[in-house]
């Protein structure tokens, strides 16, 4: 026993120490934020006496924290450019873009791997509400549905958002859902 909590303890503490900590916050580095405001100006450095280098003009853009100094944040989007934005006019909350893969659409889904209930194009800015290993539930204006999170920038790879215990019971309804229609549609079908 005592072999299985210390390995336990090596594995936790040797993946922690891996993730940087910024220097203000002591939150991870990088992470995801989006913008508060729809009127942000990112300076090519930390002060409001740096040039201006982009101005943003939509609200919940999402932006990744690469660095902190002091009240700012060295800030990267999806386009790769870089600089420093303030921290007031950054949100914790999770938005994303969708991209795609020389398609114009993605799939959105009722559930993980479920039926297709429409789909989105490349560019727009998404709530992401959760996120598994491989999949995201995202949300536009009141359209609710799952992607492949490969489609989505704002979030890292293996990342998992906002998943609670009872993720368990609404996968499992979903999936029985979709299997009791698919039986409806191939005995309508016959």
């Amino acid at each position: 026993m005592r072999l299985f909590l210390s390995f336990f303890l090596f594995l936790f503490f040797s993946t922690q120490s891996n993730a940087e900590i910024g220097k203000e916050t002591g939150f991870e580095i990088p992470r995801y934020v989006s913008l508060k405001s729809d009127d942000t100006n990112i300076r090519v450095g930390p002060s409001k006496n740096y040039p201006i280098i982009k101005k943003y003009i939509i609200k919940n853009y999402p932006l990744k924290i690469i660095d902190e100094y002091d009240d700012w944040r060295k800030v990267e989007d999806f386009k790769r450019t870089i600089g420093w934005v303030h921290k007031s006019l950054i949100s914790g909350n999770r938005t994303g873009i969708v991209l795609t893969n020389n398609e114009e659409y993605i799939e959105v889904f009722n559930s993980i791997n479920g039926n297709s209930i429409g789909k989105l194009g490349s560019g727009n800015i998404v709530n992401i509400d959760k996120c598994k290993i491989e999949w995201c539930s995202i949300s536009l204006n009141n359209f609710y549905g799952w992607v492949n999170k490969k489609n989505i920038w704002g979030v890292k790879n293996k990342e998992i958002v906002n998943i609670g215990y009872t993720q368990i019971l609404e996968d499992f309804y979903w999936k029985s859902l979709n299997v009791i229609n698919a039986e409806r549609l191939f005995w309508l079908g016959r």
